[in-house]
């Protein structure tokens, strides 16, 4: 599936426990006119919840895309990497890390556990757009992801 502004709305699970990273994060992706659903959880629990579909998030949908930082409540963004990354119903899932964290072994370790892509979030709003853009262009539209039904 190739997904893009033109194309059918992607699913998107963000994984954000700060409340301004998600409002900044929903805007980039208007702003760059990422056609989405953007479903967000804040905290680790939450996150795997919604993708192995317990819970109050038995009828949640397969994301086709996971943003995730890794400083999160309950259990932290490297677990759920790990944990998602083990199970092979949901591993073909791609998982981008983004994330405030420069720290090389952060980046090292995300890669070990098979994150597709490590990004660092910029400080400024009209960075973080343009991330964005560019982040668009690469996933959804050069990027082949597999179809729901083939997940």
């Amino acid at each position: 599936m190739n997904a893009s502004a033109e194309g059918e709305p992607i699913d998107i699970l963000l994984v954000e426990d700060n409340p301004g990273d998600v409002r900044l994060t929903r805007e980039a992706f208007d702003a760059a006119r990422i056609n989405n659903t953007m479903h967000v959880v804040t905290d680790g629990e939450a996150a795997l919840d919604f993708l192995f579909q317990r819970g109050e998030y038995d009828d949640s949908p397969r994301p086709t895309l996971v943003l995730l930082d890794l400083n999160l409540p309950k259990l932290g963004g490297l677990e759920v990497l790990e944990t998602v990354k083990d199970e092979p119903e949901l591993s073909c899932i791609p998982i981008v890390i983004l994330t405030s964290s420069a720290a090389e072994e952060d980046i090292v370790r995300s890669y070990e556990l098979h994150t597709n892509a490590y990004l660092t979030k910029p400080i400024g709003p009209d960075e973080f757009v343009e991330m964005v853009r560019s982040f668009e262009d690469f996933w959804f539209t050069l990027v082949r992801l597999p179809d729901d039904g083939e997940r």
